[in-house]
């Protein structure tokens, strides 16, 4: 039996049973109930953003069809560079388990798609494949599952009001209204993508405001930015991709459909917060987080994931930061790394052991003296953040990226050694020496490329990322030229550097 509460999804309701357990013939029902005139397949292409095919039809025999063989499209379009013009199709096929009518047209029955080749495989170099066969692979060697979430931030940009509740400048962390005053289109955001995806955690406004925007682009020029975050539950790194595609694309339609902008754009202003894209992982096990030992400590797994991240840190930027703005945003004392290490609740650390619900899940008894029953979790919850990727991150390689990590830190030696080293402890901004022993993440686009080619092999080796992909993303971060920005710009006189800077933060508004 499928939960009857306001956000699940619809149809669940209708066809009482979990979205996992979708097929053909539940979904024909849906056609015939709903009045479904077409359906629309989605998939992100090698931009990352998300592609849509309408597909009418006026039969339910068409519509079988349609859902049982897929279509084909044009490969070379979608992945320029990977596919060549003289053998370019590939089919898309509907995923069942992600169908769900689109909030913007109530005649769409939508899916998430994967590419398959003329021999019906996964086309082995499209991102979401790649993603998908990194979590196969990790399943495989480890004997685990990798869970992941995302924490999407981002911009809302519009016409502002009459200034009465202005906040102060880097305050808007969980702001409320008056003071933040576009809450409602974000809630309907939340409410879009809780009922589709079935797994949001929370939504708040966060650090980064902006009264008046300078900028040469008038869509820019003098309007409102608000700050906003959507974080989810964790979930099967796989399907994460696909709930952060399909967030991205509400979060834009919602927003255009509101008269505004939402820009996941890694920088907007100098001094005020950018736009990250963290993710919390854990390793699971039958059902069960396998992050903490019986005294509610960091067990070895989570000890090992870490270390795979710190090893395979460097060349993350390559799938985190793919933008020279991107590098405008990692700057010390702004929540935000430079050096690769990691700590316990420390934001300025790249990896973060959050607070985990690991020693006390029924917290609420403590202020609810009147509560008797006792809650129990034996999920467990504690995860490990990675902080240096922002909103320009080729979402798919990263998870697939941090699969790879996770999965080197709990099948390779020298893991847990390679964690007890680079743990620190209090703000690593405010210890020089600390700072100078650390080693840095990239500081440029370009940095980046060649520490990617330099470590190729942790990625290709593994049989998930094809060499062609790999080649690809080093070009498009070759293509920034930004190696000597920083310098560039601080050369400058103070307004005309500010003006340069504000050109380079805002030329990817659409683009991130």
């Amino acid at each position: 039996m499928t939960d009857k509460l306001a956000l699940t999804n619809p149809l669940s309701r209708f066809l009482d049973k979990e979205a996992a357990d979708f097929c053909r013939a539940d979904l024909l029902k849906v056609v015939e109930e709903y009045g479904i005139e077409r359906f629309s397949f989605l998939y992100t292409g090698m931009d990352n953003q998300l592609k849509e095919l309408k597909l009418p039809f006026s039969s339910l025999h068409h519509a079988e069809r349609i859902l049982a063989a897929g279509e084909r499209v044009d490969g070379s379009s979608l992945f320029p560079g990977l596919m060549d013009a003289s053998s370019s199709d590939l089919y898309v096929v509907p995923r069942y388990r992600t169908a769900f009518i689109s909030p913007f047209d109530s005649r769409s029955l939508d899916f998430m798609c994967r590419f398959l080749d003329a021999d019906g495989n996964r086309a082995p170099f499209t991102p979401d494949n790649v993603l998908s066969l990194a979590h196969q692979r990790f399943k495989k060697n480890t004997g685990f599952e990798f869970h992941a979430l995302g924490e999407i931030e981002f911009f809302l940009i519009g016409e502002g009001g009459p200034g009465l509740f202005t906040p102060p400048r880097q305050t808007g962390y969980h702001a409320s209204a008056p003071f933040f005053t576009f809450g409602e289109v974000v809630n309907e955001m939340v409410r879009h993508i809780a009922r589709i995806t079935g797994a949001i955690k929370y939504a708040h406004a966060e650090v980064g405001f902006i009264d008046s925007i300078r900028s040469d682009l008038e869509i820019l020029k003098g309007k409102r930015a608000e700050q906003h975050e959507i974080e989810f539950l964790t979930r099967p790194v796989d399907e994460m991709g696909d709930f952060v595609a399909l967030s991205r694309w509400i979060i834009r339609n919602v927003a255009f459909r509101s008269g505004m902008l939402a820009t996941f754009a890694p920088k907007l202003e100098e001094g005020v917060a950018g736009n990250g894209f963290h993710v919390h992982m854990e390793v699971m096990k039958d059902g069960k987080n396998l992050m903490t030992d019986s005294k509610g400590e960091l067990s070895e797994h989570a000890l090992r994931l870490i270390g795979g991240l710190v090893h395979h840190a460097s060349s993350l930027s390559a799938f985190g930061n793919t933008v020279a703005p991107a590098f405008l945003r990692l700057v010390p004392n702004h929540e935000a790394p430079t050096r690769i290490c990691w700590s316990d609740r420390n934001r300025s650390a790249l990896i973060r052991v959050p607070l985990g619900w690991a020693k006390a899940a029924d917290l609420a008894r403590a202020v609810n003296p009147r509560e008797t029953e006792e809650y129990t979790d034996p999920r467990g919850h504690q995860t490990v953040e990675i902080r240096s990727p922002d909103g320009s991150a080729l979402f798919n390689l990263l998870l697939a990226g941090l699969t790879n990590a996770a999965e080197y830190g709990l099948t390779q030696d020298g893991m847990l050694e390679l964690a007890g080293r680079t743990k620190v402890e209090g703000n690593v901004f405010s210890n020089p020496k600390l700072l100078e022993d650390l080693e840095p993440l990239p500081n440029s686009c370009v940095a980046a490329a060649r520490l990617l080619d330099e470590r190729r092999a942790l990625y290709e080796d593994h049989g998930t990322f094809h060499a062609q992909v790999i080649d690809n993303v080093i070009a498009q971060l070759m293509r920034e030229d930004d190696e000597r920005l920083n310098e560039t710009l601080a050369h400058m006189p103070a307004d005309e550097r500010l003006t340069a800077t504000r050109q380079v933060m805002h030329r990817d508004i659409h683009r991130n």
